[in-house]
């Protein structure tokens, strides 16, 4: 239960931010001000939501109180339905209350940008790096995100050797971020005349989509090439040179766009997919750290980890970090993905509550 002291002490902090979120000195700040609109935002909710338990409390003791001194039956019977369903909402309510108070990361409700790459499998890992972007893309499509695509390397026979495309909506981050990892998949190629199954595995990386205000970038420490962009087998696609490598110096981190005929559109698409990485490299530090002091579940702080297995001949797909497997191989390659993802979010947030 969530004691009156706590509360307190969170009313106090509103009451603070809350001067503060109206102090124009306070807004030419952006990274500051974008922090206390956001934890501003938060206690509002939690404190609304012990508000409403309050609320239910106060009715739930009147109805016993009518029960006490009344005597028509039928009052009485209408006070215990009432007791009964502000009972139920009232457990609703606390463990939303719970929810609330777990700290919340403040890169969920970012939008992402998620990089698939072929490893070990050849030309069948690239083919797998299709039907992984294709199952996301149904996945968003049933979420209301828009997918933009930032790049890619298509392979000769439908596959792709690397996918890089950005989701935008509605706490895209906080609902993707499980799906870092590696992915592997058992099945026979098309190419396989002795019908073995091989296994495949490609990477996958979701990066919370950095503002200007999360991660400054100098100009100095970018080294910047222009080269003509080519397609298959070194064909020029474009006769002027508007492709664009971006080096970061400090992290030795390479971006490479050639997609676009304007150069300053891939110049910046490549900014946009450095500023990402840039954070995400932050965001796997602060998790290793944490890692360290506690074994994580669930944490994506090991991007190399194995975290999940398909397997077409017995139509099963486990992830491994939370041992939960799943016979309907189709539906979840078509997108039908909430199974795992709410699992995970469940996990993670338990793990969350027990530390």
């Amino acid at each position: 239960m969530v004691s009156e002291e706590k509360i307190s002490s969170l009313k106090k902090e509103y009451e603070q931010l809350k001067e503060e979120i109206y102090d124009p000195a306070k807004m030419s700040d952006r990274r500051y001000y974008s922090k206390i609109s956001r934890r501003f935002k938060e206690l509002e909710e939690i404190l609304s939501c012990w508000n409403e338990i309050n609320e239910l409390k106060k009715n739930i003791a009147e109805n016993k109180e009518l029960i006490k001194q009344e005597k028509d039956e039928e009052l009485i019977a209408l006070a215990r339905e009432e007791i009964e369903e502000a009972e139920e909402k009232l457990n609703e309510k606390s463990e939303y209350l719970k929810n609330l108070l777990i700290p919340k990361d403040p890169n969920d409700e970012k939008d992402v940008i998620v990089e698939i790459r072929a490893g070990t499998g050849g030309e069948e890992a690239a083919l797998f790096v299709a039907d992984l972007y294709r199952m996301y893309s149904y996945y968003a499509e049933k979420k209301g995100w828009k997918l933009n695509v930032i790049s890619s390397n298509p392979t000769g026979v439908g596959g792709f050797k690397e996918i890089i495309f950005s989701l935008s909506g509605e706490n895209v981050y906080g609902d993707m971020r499980f799906e870092s990892g590696v992915h592997r998949v058992q099945r026979v190629p098309e190419t396989e005349s002795q019908g073995r199954v091989h296994t495949s595995a490609i990477s996958v990386a979701v990066l919370p989509e950095a503002d200007d205000v999360d991660v400054e970038i100098n100009e100095k420490d970018l080294k910047i090439d222009v080269y003509r962009s080519s397609g298959h087998g070194g064909q020029s696609v474009n006769t002027t040179d508007s492709a664009v490598r971006i080096t970061h110096l400090p992290t030795g981190l390479v971006v490479t766009c050639q997609d676009e005929k304007s150069q300053l559109k891939n110049k910046n698409k490549a900014l946009k997919v450095l500023r990402s990485r840039l954070l995400d490299l932050e965001i796997a530090k602060q998790e290793a750290e944490i890692a360290q002091s506690r074994r994580s579940q669930v944490g994506t702080g090991d991007r190399s980890a194995k975290i999940r297995t398909y397997n077409f001949p017995q139509s099963r797909v486990t992830d491994h970090r939370i041992n939960l497997t799943s016979y309907k191989l189709n539906d979840i390659l078509a997108g039908e993905l909430d199974e795992f993802i709410e699992a995970l979010k469940l996990a993670y947030r338990n793990e969350k509550v027990e530390n």
